[in-house]
């Protein structure tokens, strides 16, 4: 494999030594688009080690990738894509963090014949009427685990829950997909600013609201923030989230006010699977740190790809498709398979957040929803 690293953010952020070559006239190129700088580069930076994990084991010298910083910027990721579809000649896109990012990205790429595989963003838009053959989605429809969020509330005993997440399309999913399964009330249903920090009035209306739970999906820094101040509130009001805002490298810097709260992801580290042991030691082996459900999305998105790639090249459109939906591959994740609309048909479980020695992470206590598609795949025409 060899690795051509565009952009000195990406550079100093890379927590592993990397090879670098020019690029080369046979083989495969692939671009990263993703989040390395600014709010939310922990996610990117998770998704890019576990992806380069997958790539650094296979060992495959045909295969360059091209990582670029879209610094959470629409416009960016627009330009970014541009240059490597039609300077760098990519025949694969993936990467990319932020549902808006993918909107304005990935349709055109799709448009154009290219092959985009999503480590993360999964907009309802493009689950549905906006899907696409060349579109496959390896992590989740956004609305999933927060579906999983509603269906537990109910088994708790929750009723009336404060809802709240960020004005942008995978905070609208989020909450429509709470509603989607959750079978009480809604105190208050609030979107706040993407990159939003000071939550003080938000918290001052859960207070006030008569709520006996609040669901929210904040990822990255916004989780952090939020559970910081609501833990500084001595509001007691029993929190319900996303593995979003749970994840293991926003559990270190919330610290002891994450613990108990229940959180629904697809992914843990303690999943008992062959291939989940040895990725969550290879990963810590590698990094000096446990890996993070983005690591593992972008580790599961390399082996999918690298599955299609010893069937097919994606120049042989057709072939490379079909290798992809047979998703030919030991997932982190145990049993994996596409739906209809190429988005995963997987289990997505209820984790509650733990000490373990020193260290916050994730224990997975029960299924939420088992063999759990999602909700746009029969709008996908196809």
């Amino acid at each position: 494999m060899k690795l051509k690293t565009l952009g000195l953010a990406a550079l100093m952020a890379s927590a592993a030594p990397m090879a670098f070559a020019d690029a080369h006239s046979q083989g495969v190129t692939v671009g990263m688009i993703t989040t390395l700088s600014g709010g939310g580069a922990g996610l990117g930076i998770d998704v890019r080690d576990g992806f380069m994990l997958a790539m650094a084991q296979a060992g495959r010298d045909d295969i360059e990738v091209i990582i670029e910083d879209d610094e959470r910027a629409p416009d960016r990721a627009v330009q970014l894509a541009d240059r490597l579809i039609q300077s760098d000649d990519v025949d694969i896109l993936t990467g990319i963090i932020w549902s808006n990012l993918a909107m304005a990205v990935v349709p055109s790429a799709t448009a154009q014949g290219l092959f985009y595989l999503s480590p993360n963003a999964g907009p309802s838009q493009l689950a549905g009427a906006g899907c696409h053959e060349n579109y496959f989605n390896v992590a989740w429809q956004n609305d999933n685990l927060h579906e999983a969020a509603g269906a537990y509330a109910n088994t708790a005993g929750y009723t009336n829950s404060f809802i709240l997440a960020p004005n942008y399309p995978a905070g609208r999913d989020a909450l429509a997909g709470y509603q989607r399964f959750f079978e009480g009330d809604v105190a208050e249903e609030v979107y706040t600013q993407l990159g939003q920090s000071d939550y003080a009035a938000e918290i001052s209306q859960i207070r006030n609201s008569g709520a006996d739970s609040v669901f929210f999906f904040l990822p990255g820094g916004m989780g952090i923030s939020f559970m910081r101040q609501y833990a500084e509130s001595g509001v007691d009001i029993p929190l319900i989230g996303p593995a979003f805002s749970f994840d293991q490298g926003i559990l270190q810097a919330v610290g002891e006010a994450a613990l108990g709260v229940r959180n629904t992801s697809q992914w843990n580290r303690d999943l008992d699977n062959p291939a989940n042991v040895a990725f969550v030691e290879s990963f810590q082996a590698e990094y000096g740190r446990l890996p993070s459900l983005y690591a593992s999305q972008g580790f599961d998105t390399a082996n999918l790809m690298l599955s299609a790639l010893d069937v097919a090249h994606p120049d042989d459109a057709d072939a490379f498709r079909a290798a992809l939906e047979a998703a030919d591959f030991d997932s982190v994740r145990g049993d994996f398979t596409f739906g209809p609309n190429h988005h995963p048909i997987q289990d997505i479980y209820v984790r509650e957040v733990v000490m373990e020695g020193d260290v916050l992470t994730n224990s997975i206590i029960g299924v939420a929803l088992e063999d759990r598609g999602d909700a746009y795949a029969d709008q996908c025409q196809m």
